[in-house]
């Protein structure tokens, strides 16, 4: 897995910073996009990103930074020649933004479009991940994503296999799907017996617009990577609660009680320069040391966890 981030700015972009938007790519080279603030299609056209791949639009909220270049990516998509059905979820209202987008502008999608308006709490389940959904703290409806992946099967020992004249074929794969088989010999070979350990899924956590909450510390709770908005730094604290936002501090904490593997943080309030940027790392560190601040067009790598046992 890889996420690319593709707006990492506040509100308004700035010459550094597009505003909202994130592309996870699956290892199967599917794309998810998380919100999709105006040019987000841009930012798209100079990372590795492609719109076909594209099947799932997460939206957290309906501020303008995070919906306006959602007309365009859709239309984009179909102009060039996407054809399998895309699903957006988002708060209540997206669908009604989206209808009407399409309508006036006399859009045409030549693949299905599917919206679900989501809730707090509620959970999708597909073959290989689940989603899950969190009401945040922010001036309108604002959501978490949490993306589980499933555990995968172990390694198969294919020499071990071979010793007891198995041979590669279908049965490698009744096998690798945790079936036992019998062996014209009449010996049973058990799936447990010639694997290995489990692979345990990655787990990531990408954070709409939010005050502090201890609600996001169970919804992040032990995940591989925690995305989280840090508009602003510790010394504006005050502001962070009034404009129902965080700071690097607050975001670290979070990380740091949920025990998460890294936190990335976004978001970042145009009053800050880049020169600005090695304090405001250096606030979250002092919390939770595996802190990155994101930069547009930043990729980060999310590998495999250790195969366990248990």
């Amino acid at each position: 897995m890889e996420i690319t981030f593709l707006g990492t700015g506040a509100g308004v972009p700035s010459t550094k910073r597009n505003v909202s938007s994130a592309a996870l790519r699956l290892d199967s080279g599917e794309v998810w996009l998380f919100d999709c603030g105006e040019a987000t299609q841009h930012q798209i056209l100079i990372s590795s990103i492609t719109l076909s791949k594209m099947t799932k639009i997460f939206i957290t909220h309906l501020h303008g930074d995070h919906i306006f270049g959602l007309p365009g990516i859709l239309g984009s998509r179909s102009f060039q020649g996407g054809e399998s059905e895309v699903i957006v979820y988002g708060p209540k209202g997206l669908a009604d933004f989206i209808d009407t987008a399409i309508r006036i502008s006399g859009t045409y999608l030549r693949y299905p479009l599917r919206i679900v308006e989501v809730e707090d709490g509620i959970q999708v389940n597909e073959s290989h991940f689940s989603i899950k959904v969190a009401l945040l703290e922010h001036g309108i409806d604002s959501f978490g994503y949490r993306i589980e992946e499933r555990d995968k099967a172990g390694t198969l020992n294919v020499e071990k296999l071979k010793a007891l004249g198995v041979q590669p074929g279908p049965i490698y794969q009744k096998l690798k799907s945790g079936s036992s088989i019998k062996l014209e010999n009449g010996q049973t070979i058990h799936a447990c017996d010639v694997t290995g350990p489990t692979i345990k899924g990655r787990h990531i956590v990408v954070c709409g617009d939010t005050r502090f909450t201890e609600k996001t510390i169970d919804f992040a709770r032990n995940a591989d990577v925690l995305i989280h908005e840090a508009t602003f730094s510790e010394a504006n604290t005050r502001l962070a609660y009034e404009y129902y936002h965080s700071t690097t501090v607050q975001a670290a904490r979070i990380a740091k009680d949920a025990r998460v593997e890294k936190l990335l943080l976004n978001h970042i309030s145009s009053r800050y320069q880049e020169s600005d940027v090695v304090g405001l790392v250096e606030e979250a560190r002092n919390i939770f040391e595996n802190t990155d601040l994101m930069e547009d067009q930043t990729s980060v790598q999310i590998p495999l966890r250790k195969a366990s046992s248990t």
